[in-house]
């Protein structure tokens, strides 16, 4: 991007970029922690997690009143108009980000004097660790403009909801089988679904990469897979 004959025009900019990159090391972070919290149980690391998200909260705030800022002193126009309300949008979309990794946290401080079968947990890994593939891939994207990878990111997401259907299904028949699931197992349903959020901000972040980029909409129907809301499980089999 040219630079602008007023230079501190251009150190608001960067700065607004430099903050959005701390904001996205925070909320990675605080994702992969949390899961690391879940499956470990680990309730020390799930407190740091809560903690953290005050840190987000405050970027995002400063962000926000930053930008805000720099449009009224600066009235920018065309992609100094879009790379400020990005800022904006992309903050908002790292701020809930953080908050759904401490709604996950919240869960395992819950949960963490209960010990299921370790395999239960494991869907709720693999569903994270795509999810903040997801995370890092559109933070990169973002810091390089990269519409293309942005877009790689948007069409990835129906992956998340696949997984997630699947455990919906699988942690709700194992609380059929057996009324003792059902506790912990409600609580990691709350956490898959955190999880898949985290997947649908990312999508945010891609349709916002490509409004900064190129001024417009992204089109076409976003790709989504999450059934959930529709899915039945029979009754468990009872022994003859």
């Amino acid at each position: 991007m040219p630079g602008h004959i007023v230079s501190s025009y251009d150190t608001d900019l960067d700065d607004l970029r430099r903050s959005i990159s701390e904001m996205g090391g925070v909320a990675e972070k605080m994702a992969a922690e949390a899961t690391d919290a879940l499956v470990r149980r680990d309730d020390t690391l799930a407190q740091a997690v809560i903690v953290a998200d005050k840190r987000l909260d405050a970027l995002q705030r400063d962000i926000e009143e930053r930008a805000v800022l720099l449009i009224a002193r600066r009235q920018p126009l065309a992609i100094d108009l879009r790379e400020t309300i990005s800022a904006i949008r992309v903050s908002g979309d790292l701020e809930r980000i953080g908050d759904l990794a401490k709604n996950v946290a919240k869960r395992v401080v819950a949960i963490s004097d209960q010990a299921p079968a370790q395999k239960i947990v494991l869907g709720v890994r693999h569903m994270s660790d795509l999810a903040e593939a997801q995370l890092k891939d559109i933070l990169d994207a973002y810091a390089s403009r990269d519409v293309k990878a942005a877009y790689d990111v948007w069409e990835r997401d129906g992956e998340i909801d696949a997984l997630y259907n699947s455990l919906f299904r699988e942690l709700l028949t194992y609380m059929m089988e057996d009324p003792r699931n059902i506790s912990f197992c409600t609580h990691l349903l709350f956490c898959a679904k955190n999880v898949e959020r985290i997947g649908d901000h990312t999508t945010n972040i891609a349709e916002t990469i490509h409004y900064l980029a190129t001024g417009e909409t992204l089109a076409g129907e976003r790709p989504k897979n999450d059934a959930s809301n529709y899915a039945t499980v029979g009754p468990a089999a009872t022994a003859p």
